[in-house]
This record gives C-alpha cells, structure tokens and sequence, in this order.
C-alpha cells in the first residue's frame, strides 16, 4: 500500500501524506477494532461520493487505509469508470479483490455501480452474484424497477454464511418519508424477508438508504418486514454533518439460536469520523492551493471555507462515513456442544 508514497517528488507533499497516515492510523487502533484470523468479521458500508477516476493520490492513499481496517465492505456511488476502484484496489495488495454491477442507465440512477471490496483472506465468494429485479406484479408505484437496481451476493466468513444485499435507495425530494422513498425499502425489505423465509438463508441487507430520522417511516418500513438493526447502528449518524441516518446494517438471520452474529455490548459498532484526522477544519491553508480558482473567485474566507468543508472535501473523501459492525463468525464450540454424546 506504501511502496507508491517512495516515488512521490514533491516531498511536502510525501511528507504531508506520511504524518497524516500515521495519524489516521493512530486514529483507527483506537476506533476500530483489530482484525481477527477467524473469530470475527468487520463488515462495513460507505457511500463514497461519485467515486470515479476523480481522487488525488494523497486522497486514495487515506480511502485505501481506511477500507483496510475492515474485511470486506460495500461501496455505493461508483462512478461508471472503475479506474479508481481498480486503483484502490491494487493500494490494497494482492489478496483483495472486488465484486461491482454494471452501470444504472436512467436519471434516478446516475450511472452509478455498487461494488463490494473484500479480503479474501477472511472472505470468500460463494460464486453466486445477481442484480434484483422485481417480478411485474410487485413494481414500485405498481409500474417501476428500483431506481438503482439492489446487488446480491453471497459470501462466507468462518462458519457464518451469508447473503449481503448492497442498495443505494432512491433519494427524490428532500421529504423525509417521499413516498417512492419509503415504498422501494419497503419492496426490498419485504422480498428479501420472503426469499430468506423460502431459502434458509442468512440474509444481511445494508447501504444507503437515504433515511433521515429512525423514527420515520423509511425506518419503519426497514424495521417492519422482519429485519433488525443493532441499537450500536441505530444511534449514530453516518452524513458528514452527523444530522442523518442515511446509511444503515440491517439482518435477517437463520442461524442457530446459540450461535450469536452480534450482541450489543459485546462487540462494537459505529461509524469513522476521518475528518478527526485527514482533511480538518485547520488543513484549508494546505489544500487551498488545489481549489478550483474559477470556483473561488470573489468569494469571501467565509464561503472559502464553506466550500473546502462540504464541496471540495467530499470530493476527495466522502460526504458520508463509513459505518462498520464486528461479527462473531467462529461457532467451533457450539457446534461442538451440539453434538450428541453416547450415554
């Protein structure tokens, strides 16, 4: 992941990526906790805002850190040109590897993909990848597909199986419970509950889901069709600005009853702030050099500032952070126990 940083010529700048690596690994040590070989599995979302080919190196370098700190993560808004995926993913080293979706044609889907990025080895693929599309008589507003369509794949950690369904709902307007909102997580909710019913499977549904508030109805109708939310996930907000529970982990589990995925208090859940580390409200004098002249023109320090702390930034980060889940995966002693013995 580092080698590249050796052949950087501006040594302000190697400099600058160097203290703020070692910073922002200082900062992980202390808010994520350490991988495991087989214990648990540190799963994560993050919308990364229109990822595309669009990063500096220094930017790519922080993203590629922090992706690392966990086992296998689901990215929204993945720009139709994947170069800055691929590029994160060969900063990630030989052993990773990615899963995307073809691009979404259409205004509401922006041309984005989903992708999954995961360490294979903690992960592996159980070879089975889909796209989800709703049978005719269950259409959204009883004539539309989603308008990113939902990404399925199966995986296995350990001794815990899976299927994780990635989304990136419909936004629409700024109404906290828009009705086509609200009708698409409830259309996903209710056809994974059904498909996990029929299949037996463990079915992990996450993304952004562009809910405001837990107690709307976009979260009622997450939390109706059978799914259960961590209170760990629940209690924190994964915009920049930390006003929104846009992004959320839900589960639909068929495991054993005495073989725990999660349990609060036990293990750990939350989001990353990297804005304690990388890209701070002091480091404008820094980058203020690479802001779009045309963009700043005429403005005040003030909207200077404005547009460093929730334009320029985001652009190179994120406008959402990562929120992760620690998941037991090793059951040996359980299923040990469960054996019958001779009498």
């Amino acid at each position: 992941m580092y080698s590249s940083i050796k052949k950087i010529k501006d040594t302000s700048e190697r400099d600058r990526i160097i203290e703020k690596l070692l910073a922002l690994r200082d900062q992980l040590d202390r808010q994520i906790p350490a991988k495991t070989a087989t214990d648990t599995l540190l799963l994560a979302t993050w919308n990364i805002r229109e990822f595309g080919d669009n990063r500096n190196n220094e930017s790519l370098h922080y993203i590629a850190e922090i992706v690392s700190r966990f086992d296998l993560i689901a990215i929204q808004e993945v720009a139709s040109n994947i170069d800055g995926l691929c590029k994160l993913v060969t900063l990630l080293g030989p052993n990773w590897d990615y899963i995307v979706t073809d691009s979404t044609e259409g205004t509401a889907g922006g041309g984005e993909r989903m992708a999954f990025v995961f360490d294979r080895c903690k992960v592996f693929f159980r070879k089975m990848a889909g796209e989800i599309v709703l049978p005719q008589t269950k259409l959204v507003e009883g004539a539309l597909q989603f308008a990113r369509t939902p990404f399925c794949v199966a995986f296995q950690a350990g001794w815990f199986r899976f299927i994780l369904t990635e989304v990136h709902i419909y936004y629409g307007t700024s109404d906290k419970n828009n009705p086509r909102r609200v009708e698409e997580i409830t259309k996903i909710a209710t056809f994974l509950k059904d498909r996990a019913k029929k299949e037996g499977e463990n079915y992990i549904l996450m993304g952004d889901f562009n809910i405001f508030d837990t107690t709307d109805a976009t979260m009622k109708a997450l939390q109706g069709q059978g799914f259960h939310i961590p209170t760990a996930i629940q209690e924190v907000n994964t915009d920049l600005g930390k006003t929104k529970h846009y992004d959320q982990i839900a589960f639909n589990l068929k495991i054993d009853n005495n073989m725990t995925v999660f349990s609060e208090g036990k293990q750990k859940a939350g989001t990353f702030d990297f804005t304690q580390t990388i890209y701070t409200p002091k480091d404008i004098a820094t980058y203020r050099k690479y802001f779009n002249e045309k963009t700043i023109k005429n403005k005040t320090e003030k909207q200077i500032e404005s547009y460093y702390l929730t334009n320029w930034r985001t652009f190179q980060i994120s406008d959402h952070l990562p929120l992760w889940i620690e998941l037991k995966i090793d059951f040996s002693n359980q299923y040990l126990k469960n054996i019958p013995t001779n009498k």
